[in-house]
């Protein structure tokens, strides 16, 4: 079966108002997780992990006849010069989300050449509520913080062809008073909000709620090494159950 033909036989991930995104150690450790959340979820792989595009294709084709393609190319910790090579891999892969820089959504929309794959945006706080920084790419990161009104920026984000804003990083609940702004903007423009950075099963339950509560249509919530066993670099199946109980007591 084709990489495309995958992507729409597959079942999507979106039917739910919340969606979990966390990290697999090993394509069985994906395959658990798949198997508790009942589909429910995201599988990050990050680009970061893999020396070369090839190799990279390689397992996550792989990854992603094992989760019914249920796979989330990552950059790794926002690294904007993954960016590049996540685009180039998703277009061979046709995942079912990518999580991309503000800068290269448009081109990453175009190499994949479909509408159906989730592209994600990152944006990140600004310290002033109401308002995100964009220059998240490769070259504008280094330069004066790009701050613009967060209607703005989905407006922008729209315009590039990506599904959602990615808010990154989040830091737990420290940055929370920005965040609620950001889901109300969110909710006015019927987008999709994705927090990332931080957040663990202690904080998982407010974030969630706060972003529900706004009228956001959809959140999904990215969980990682806070839900990562650090001698065995899988994911804690235990942990992603207890996720799914918060999420499935809220929405």
């Amino acid at each position: 079966m084709s990489s495309k033909q995958m992507l729409k036989k597959s079942p999507q991930f979106y039917k739910d108002k919340v969606c979990l995104n966390v990290l697999a150690g090993s394509m069985e450790n994906a395959a658990d997780i798949c198997k508790v959340t009942e589909g429910n979820v995201l599988i990050g792989l990050l680009s970061k992990d893999y020396k070369s595009d090839e190799e990279a294709v390689s397992s996550m084709k792989e990854y992603a006849e094992v989760t019914g393609n249920r796979i989330s190319i990552g950059l790794g910790s926002g690294d904007p010069f993954q960016s590049k090579m996540v685009a180039r891999i998703a277009g061979l892969i046709q995942p079912q989300h990518i999580n991309q820089v503000f800068t290269d959504v448009g081109a990453t929309r175009s190499l994949v050449g479909q509408q159906s794959t989730f592209i994600n945006s990152l944006v990140s706080p600004s310290g002033k509520e109401g308002f995100v920084r964009i220059n998240t790419g490769a070259l504008s990161s280094k330069l004066a913080p790009a701050i613009v009104p967060v209607e703005t920026a989905i407006g922008m984000i729209k315009d590039a062809g990506g599904s959602s804003l990615k808010y990154y990083p989040i830091k737990g609940l420290e940055n929370i008073k920005e965040y609620r702004v950001v889901a109300l903007k969110c909710a006015e423009q019927d987008f999709i909000l994705e927090p990332t950075g931080g957040i663990d099963l202690d904080n998982l339950e407010v974030i969630i709620k706060v972003t529900l509560n706004a009228g956001v249509p959809k959140i999904i919530p990215h969980i990682y090494s806070s839900i990562i066993d650090k001698e065995t670099k899988l994911t804690r199946i235990e942990d992603v159950n207890k996720a799914m109980k918060v999420m499935e007591q809220i929405s």
